[in-house]
């Protein structure tokens, strides 16, 4: 049962379309909907596969994470957006600075969050889920980070390939 489901979750993250999120490594661009959907799909499986969720706690315990997940991401976002308006060529101390505090603000934002949504979610599963909640997290972001490094190195086999076979072809025809 224990392969079938890890073998589900391989095939949702194969299935990606995690091409979007290879455009800027500040920040990807959000993802069309079906690609977040089967993105959403998949880090509920894993996680729930590994907090061995029951199903009375994941009808409870799902709505609880997805609000926190959502409120986190809009802070998150809101960082990058004032991050990406930092032209590089052109140094900025002041702007700089307002952003580095942004951030740190921000990041406390988060801790406030965590904590916030981490006594609800004590409510449904035990401290030894909670504990393996960030484990779970950062598996899902790895296994998605190793999905998209396979795309790219992919991609760029193809072009080399495809390189390769314009210098053997015979030129003058």
């Amino acid at each position: 049962m224990e392969t079938q489901k890890s073998f589900f979750i391989i095939a949702l993250l194969t299935g990606l379309n995690l091409s979007v999120f290879a455009q800027d490594p500040k920040m990807p661009p959000p993802p069309d909907e079906k690609t977040r959907e089967r993105i959403e799909a998949a880090r509920a499986a894993v996680i729930t596969q590994q907090l061995n969720l029951t199903p009375e706690q994941a009808t409870k315990f799902w709505p609880i994470y997805n609000e926190f997940s959502q409120k986190r991401e809009l802070l998150r976002r809101e960082f990058f957006e004032e991050r990406r308006k930092i032209d590089p060529a052109k140094p900025d101390p002041k702007a700089e600075k307002e952003v580095f505090n942004l951030g740190l603000n921000i990041r406390q934002k988060e801790l406030d969050l965590e904590k916030d949504y981490s006594t609800k979610m004590m409510g449904v599963i035990s401290g030894q889920q909670m504990l393996k909640l960030r484990h779970a997290e950062r598996n899902f972001q790895q296994m998605v980070m190793n999905q998209l490094q396979q795309r790219r190195n992919m991609q760029q086999r193809k072009e080399n390939f495809r390189e390769r076979n314009q210098q053997l072809r015979p030129r003058g025809n």
